[in-house]
């Protein structure tokens, strides 16, 4: 898999600082409030596997399917809600976990329904921004990093379904993706 990659964007170690860093500015602000975190399949997984670890106040989590890529390099701008959550989020802190926030379309699309069924507040949280990708009005409250608009893959990010399982976050080879 390294060989596909054409340079390391985020580090390991990065990451780990990162997860850091967002944890104690999450505890801060939501230590009272007993937050739902709900992550957004399947690219979250990596990143909020280590993300609540270092939130140091009650949370619950929970989980959604929801995909606009169908297979290729770009979002279609098409959402699908394929896993639906299953917690009542009426009057509930909500916090979107993330890999990564691009063109924006999908994360809009969910605050808006959580929000519509009574959330009291919904954030989202993330690795990556890529705010060059952008084609909605949203800004992420909770940055790890910013990136330029490149194609990246690794901690949850795939292409066709591979490389998720990188313990980084890199720029795929355009050959790669260009077959």
């Amino acid at each position: 898999m390294d060989k596909d990659i054409e340079r390391v964007l985020v580090s390991k170690e990065e990451i780990d600082e990162i997860a850091k860093r967002l944890g104690v500015i999450l505890t801060e602000e939501y230590k009272d409030k007993f937050p739902i975190v709900i992550g957004l399949l399947k690219g979250c997984v990596p990143f909020m596997a280590r993300l609540i670890t270092e939130i140091k106040c009650h949370i619950e989590l929970g989980f959604m399917d929801v995909s606009s890529y169908h297979g290729g390099i770009e979002s279609t701008g098409d959402i699908k809600i394929k896993k639906d959550l299953d917690i009542p989020v009426q009057d509930r802190h909500v916090i979107i976990t993330e890999d990564i926030v691009d063109t924006g379309r999908t994360i809009k699309v969910i605050m808006d329904l959580l929000k519509y069924r009574g959330a009291k507040s919904v954030s989202v949280v993330t690795l990556l921004d890529k705010p060059a990708g952008r084609v909605v009005k949203l800004d992420p409250e909770y940055i790890g990093v910013t990136i330029p608009k490149e194609f990246v893959v690794g901690y949850g990010l795939d292409f066709d379904e591979k490389y998720r399982n990188l313990p980084y976050v890199g720029v795929l080879k355009k050959e790669v993706y260009s077959k």
